[in-house]
């Protein structure tokens, strides 16, 4: 169940509320008090990284980190669009609204990308250099060609009389190479995630938490609902997260 590749990393969880003005930014601002107490139940922290409050009340948006083992395993169940239906204490009519707000959420990755090259992983040739260099250069196998056979990237270096140089500077060459391909992974993963938001709009929700003309709150993706409004607004979310990852729909 919580086994991906960055399960065990702590998630970076963004809410944004959608169209409705202020009432949509108090839903918002409901939302992130509801982490926030789940956060707490879990003995995680909680760093906030960005906060944009509403015009009148609630919040725009507010971006934060949840830290601690397994965080993201938990909350990716959590990503899409929320849909809260009560009557308005913004209205003085006591109508009757439904708001929306999204929330997104995805693995905090370590920028620190270390490179292991294993020595198996590398073909290594050796020749002699050509081009000018003086006598020297073209006497001796001096230039390397290393291959990274798992990729395929091949990289050279003959500017140097000393083959020994020359491995040295061309395996520099291949870790930054190497170095680069994995950052690209890391850009184009947080990328994946990003473009598989839905719109914060009708019909796209993921879950519904209605206060009027009755109390529930229903997961639309594993059909499960609990009358209990309060105590899920409160932190009480595992029921939902746990069926959610259980059935895979994360």
């Amino acid at each position: 169940m919580l086994s991906g590749e960055d399960d065990h990393n702590n998630a970076i969880v963004s809410i944004n509320a959608g169209a409705g003005g202020t009432e949509a930014q108090d839903w918002a601002e409901m939302l992130f008090r509801m982490y926030a107490r789940w956060i707490e139940r879990k003995g995680f922290k909680i760093n906030i990284i960005d906060f944009q409050p509403g015009d009148e009340a609630g919040i725009k948006s507010v971006t934060f980190t949840a830290v601690g083992e397994l965080a993201y395993g938990y909350l990716k169940a959590e990503t899409g669009v929320h849909r809260l239906v009560r009557i308005s204490p913004f209205n003085a009519n006591g109508k009757r609204h439904t708001s929306f707000a999204s929330v997104f959420v995805y693995p905090e990755l370590d920028n620190e990308i270390v490179i292991d090259i294993d020595d198996k992983d590398l073909r290594i040739d050796v020749f002699r250099a050509s081009g000018a260099g003086g006598q020297h250069v073209n006497k001796t196998c001096s230039a390397v060609r290393i291959t990274h056979l798992p990729t395929g990237i091949a990289v050279q270096c003959q500017q140097e009389k000393s083959q020994h140089r020359n491995k040295d500077m061309a395996m520099k060459v291949l870790k930054a190479r190497l170095h680069q391909i994995e950052k690209e992974k890391q850009e184009n993963k947080v990328q994946e995630i990003h473009d598989n938001k839905n719109e914060i709009a009708w019909g796209s929700q993921i879950r519904s938490y209605v206060m009027h003309p009755y109390q529930m709150v229903k997961d639309h993706r594993i059909n499960m609902d609990v009358g209990n409004v309060n105590n899920v607004l409160d932190g009480g979310l595992d029921p939902f997260i746990e069926g959610v990852l259980l059935a895979g729909k994360a």
